[in-house]
This record gives C-alpha cells, structure tokens and sequence, in this order.
C-alpha cells in the first residue's frame, strides 16, 4: 500500500516538477524516496518506522541558527503545513487515530522521556507520573479544543523519543519488549508522512528553507 503511495507522489513530483525550487524539489525527492523503502519493509516495523523517520527529516530538515531547538523546527514547519491544510487532513489523521494507535501511545510509558530521566537519576518521586498524567490530559483537552498543532507536538515527542531509542542502539531489533510503541509509532508515521509529502507538493510556494545538504 504505502509503494503505492510513493509512487503515486513521485508521479506528482514528475509531473509538476517545473513549480518548485531546487531545495524543494530535493526534499520532496528525497522524502519520497525513503517512504517507499519503508514500504518494502512490511514485516519488519522498526526498520519501517527507522525508514519512516529518515523521509520524515528529508521533508523538515533545513539550515537553523545555533539557538534553534529541534522541537522549534519542528513546530514551525507543522505550522507551515498546518496553515496550508484547507481540507484539514492532518486534523482528520489525528483525531480519527487518537482512539487507536494515537491514544495507546500516549499512555505508553516507554516512550515518554522524563520516565527514562527519573530512572538515570534515581528519582523515586511522583513527579514524572504527575507530567505523564498532565501530558495524556493536555492531548485530549486539545483534541477536544480541535488544536491539532498541539496534538502533533505531544504525538512527535513521544515519536522522537523512540526514534532515539532505535537510532542510537537503546533497543534490541525485534525485541517483544518494545512491540506495542514501535507497532503504534509505525502506523502514526504512516497515516502522517505520505500527507504531510502530498501538502508539500499542492504547495510549492511555502519556503521551507535551504536544506543541509545540497546537491552538488
């Protein structure tokens, strides 16, 4: 399904090829191209969610200043999108999953970061379980408000702290202690990535910045 997809996109990218800048054209090149190798990755989810990822950063990665936080580049080209989304379609995706894969990774421990940080720091107080339970309450009071940029914000948070563990060897490949977040990261990643690609394409206008690596 998702070679489907991709193929469907780079059809797209062929056909308008001639409205977007070179930058543009790049990273819509290259996100489309790792979409459909995680395509071909239909048993194994955490080189699909990896693949997932790394098309994922080829749409959003761009030249930032020293004082700019991932989080920040990220909430700034989710806004990009956001605004440009007339038919609502990543508010569609995030509220039609929050009942399913959304929901179940919220209220997944293992990937929630101050967890891992009250374990490095021998903390035996509440205090990450009060920001757990105040995190999954924000995520529904503003899916209740219809506030989809937040909504992503604290799914994505969640989604980079797995991509860490899986990026920086802190899980075991096919390990069944880790199936549930990667299975739910995986289908979130892959109601999200292809839509996000398919805006970026209706929208050669946004000026999403100079990518990292130019080619050259």
């Amino acid at each position: 399904m998702s070679d489907d997809l991709a193929s469907g996109l780079k059809s797209k990218l062929k056909a308008r090829h001639e409205q977007y800048s070179e930058p543009h054209r790049v990273r819509l090149h290259r996100a489309i191209s790792w979409l459909r190798r995680a395509g071909s990755e239909s048993e194994d989810f955490d080189s699909r969610f990896i693949f997932l990822w790394i098309a994922f950063n080829a749409a959003y990665a761009r030249e930032f200043g020293l004082a700019e936080t991932e989080r920040e580049r990220l909430a700034e080209f989710f806004r990009l999108l956001l605004d440009a989304d007339a038919e609502k379609r990543l508010s569609q995706i995030a509220f039609k999953q929050f009942t399913g894969p959304i929901r179940t990774l919220l209220d997944n421990k293992f990937v929630f970061e101050p967890f891992w940080k009250a374990l490095r720091e021998h903390d035996s107080s509440a205090r990450w379980e009060e920001r757990f339970a105040a995190s999954r309450k924000a995520a529904l009071a503003s899916v209740m408000a219809g506030d989809t940029a937040k909504v992503l914000s604290i799914v994505f948070d969640r989604l980079y702290v797995l991509r860490n563990q899986l990026v920086h060897g802190g899980a075991t490949w096919n390990s069944a202690v880790n199936r549930a977040q990667v299975k739910d990261g995986t289908a979130i990643m892959m109601a999200v990535i292809p839509t996000l690609i398919d805006l970026m394409l209706d929208h050669p206008e946004i000026d999403f910045g100079e990518i990292l690596y130019p080619v050259v």
